[in-house]
């Protein structure tokens, strides 16, 4: 099963979260739901039946079946695999079109994410992966209400095609504004000129500068989705603090990884995005790319 979405589960409230919107995005791409539970403590290998096969802990059970009750026209499998969590569904992302983890955030991850794992999941995975936190705020658009925003950060000197691709397909699918998100710290406070200007209206064009130039880099993307709407916003604040605090509106945070240089240590996540994963109030899709 290659074109499927793939959703960690464990049992926790978290995966349960995550189990929900993982069902909701394959009945919306039409794809099948691949629930993989990693066998990797010893709790779980005394749940191994009499027949050699593994069965499914109690509560994951209950998971698994209450998702395919709720979704009856989704094609839902459900297994268990052995090995450690972040490496077997890494490996597993291979298979997928989408990867779906649950994360506590605010501090960490809990349950199949024990400590580090979901950030290793995360930096090793083939596909997309998205985190979605039981307790986030809920942007779930009601009945007859605009769908909340997709917001992705960009550097807009050095934009990412497949982040970019990832994010408008999304504000498409979902008939959402798109916010290209910029942090840039550099102050304006220190710049002179004898001409005169007050020192308001030069920020007020530079700032103007910056979005014209954020605007051109998404330009070709703007001309592939032109039923996307989209706003640019160059901020002076830190790259972590501006995707979180954007977050709060948003349905959905894309963000990338870069793949092309793996450092001694192996894959890892930057900062910006390990901040956004354990503060956002949405969702968070970690894209990887070269």
């Amino acid at each position: 099963m290659t074109h499927n979405v793939t959703v960690g589960i464990d049992g926790s409230v978290q995966s349960a979260a995550a189990a929900e919107w993982a069902a909701r995005e394959a009945h919306r791409r039409g794809l099948a739901l691949r629930m993989i539970h990693v066998a990797g403590t010893e709790a779980d290998a005394l749940e191994r039946d009499l027949g050699g096969g593994p069965a499914l802990p109690g509560r994951v059970a209950e998971i698994c079946d209450g998702t395919a009750a709720a979704w009856p026209g989704l094609d839902v499998t459900c297994e268990v695999q052995p090995g450690h969590p972040a490496y077997t569904l890494a490996a597993a992302s291979g298979r997928a079109e989408l990867l779906v983890l649950g994360s506590r955030g605010l501090g960490g991850f809990t349950g199949l994410l024990v400590g580090s794992v979901g950030l290793r999941t995360a930096a090793r995975s083939l596909a997309p992966v998205v985190l979605v936190r039981a307790e986030a705020d809920r942007q779930d658009a009601s009945a007859g209400a605009a769908p909340a925003d997709v917001v992705v950060g960009v550097e807009g000197d050095r934009p990412c095609d497949a982040v970019l691709e990832f994010a408008f397909q999304r504000a498409a699918d979902l008939g959402a504004r798109l916010r290209a998100v910029e942090s840039r710290t550099t102050s304006h406070d220190g710049y002179t000129t004898r001409a005169p200007v007050e020192q308001a209206e030069i920020r007020e064009s530079l700032a103007a500068a910056e979005q014209v130039r954020l605007r051109d880099a998404l330009a070709r993307w703007q001309d592939k989705f032109p039923q996307v709407r989209v706003e640019v916003e160059v901020c002076p604040w830190s790259a972590g603090r501006v995707l979180v605090e954007a977050s709060r509106s948003a349905s959905l945070v894309v963000l990338g990884r870069r793949t092309a240089r793996v450092p001694l240590t192996g894959p890892h996540l930057g900062p910006v995005v390990q901040s956004v994963l354990h503060h956002a109030h949405a969702p968070v899709a970690v894209v990887p790319h070269h």
